[in-house]
């Protein structure tokens, strides 16, 4: 597999410099890559059309080991290729901006503000199952005594 959707490669999507720096192997299996073409095509290019131009993705597929490597959450997303992290590093929309324009077009499953302030995340966070099984909770991430909690919107 060379792309996993128009805008996304499946280079970009398994890439991470942990598993490249631990030696970790970060391959997904039919079904990630299953679910990883889902969220590509459901929330990503629709997003990147808006956009008008290329986003950051900051992480996508983990392995379990990889996923462990860097503290992630044990029931993550990510692990299974339902998850995204983006972030607005090439300037086209703010992470807020592009929040708000999923929380608002996009049937999603769940989307966190990561951190940041009131005004724009640090990334945002994307999930996406099913047209039918999504949720469609936008959660709120933050820091309390080093531990990260999040708030319902």
């Amino acid at each position: 597999m060379e792309r996993i959707s128009e805008h996304v490669s499946y280079k970009e999507g398994v890439r991470s410099n942990t598993a490249t720096r631990l030696d970790i192997d970060n391959t997904p299996d039919g079904y990630a890559e299953a679910n990883m073409a889902a969220i590509a095509y459901n929330i990503f290019e629709p997003l990147r059309k808006w956009v008008g131009g290329p986003i950051k993705i900051n992480s996508f597929f983990r392995s379990k080991k990889l996923n462990q490597a860097i503290g992630g959450s044990s029931r993550s997303q990510h692990c299974q290729g339902r998850a995204m992290d983006l972030d607005d590093t090439f300037g086209y929309k703010t992470n807020a901006e592009m929040f708000n324009y999923i929380a608002d077009n996009l049937n999603y499953d769940q989307i966190i503000w990561e951190f940041g302030d009131d005004e724009n995340p640090d990334w945002v966070h994307v999930s996406y199952v099913s047209e039918d099984e999504n949720r469609g909770r936008a959660l709120r991430a933050y820091k309390e005594k080093g531990k990260t909690k999040y708030l319902m919107l």
